[in-house]
């Protein structure tokens, strides 16, 4: 699939077929996601995939803040994706001291370069993915084993497109997002 085509057609996705995703194909994604950019290469965002439909239900049940909507995605998913960062890297020295005045939250940025890659390399194989936001790390680390040192920053919800015709929302102007200066 071609990159602009790719990025323009790649849509939220909440319905999935009835097809469990490869272990192959998973890892195919996740390798072309490793090639996402992060601070000073250090490369911490991590994935749990979880196909483990009753672990999937526990955290449609327990672990999304009882918002309906997240229930249902995952609870239709075929594999959930738990995005994880390693502490204490992104956004550092060498000595440990923060880098900028961003301080630690640089690894949400990686996470969220990381994140929309597999997504575009998820949609170049066919499958449908949302990036989910509203969770409880603290149940769902009760849940899921959580690396020591590594914190939850989203999960993706992951299966076969439907092959339903995705609605593109219309998109700002090109002058409603820029600012430019010159001289």
């Amino acid at each position: 699939m071609e990159t602009i085509k790719c990025i323009k057609e790649r849509r939220s996705v909440r319905k999935y077929l009835d097809k469990e995703i490869p272990r192959e194909v998973m890892n195919e994604i996740i390798e072309v996601a490793s090639y996402a950019p992060s601070w000073k290469n250090t490369q911490v965002i991590r994935y749990i995939v979880v196909n483990n439909r009753e672990i999937m239900d526990k955290i449609a049940n327990d672990c999304v803040c009882d918002f309906p909507l997240n229930k249902k995605i995952i609870s239709r998913a075929k594999s959930l994706v738990i995005v994880t960062a390693v502490l204490g890297q992104s956004g550092f020295n060498h000595d440990g001291s923060y880098a900028t005045t961003k301080e630690d939250r640089w690894e949400n940025f990686d996470a969220g370069i990381a994140c929309q890659t597999f997504c575009l390399a998820a949609k170049d194989k066919g499958i449908g993915t949302v990036i989910v936001g509203l969770f409880d790390e603290y149940k769902t680390a009760e849940v899921v084993d959580i690396p020591e040192k590594q914190k939850i920053v989203a999960f993706i919800a992951a299966g076969y497109e439907t092959g339903e015709e995705q609605i593109i929302p219309a998109r700002k102007s090109v002058e409603e997002l820029v600012t430019y200066i010159e001289d």
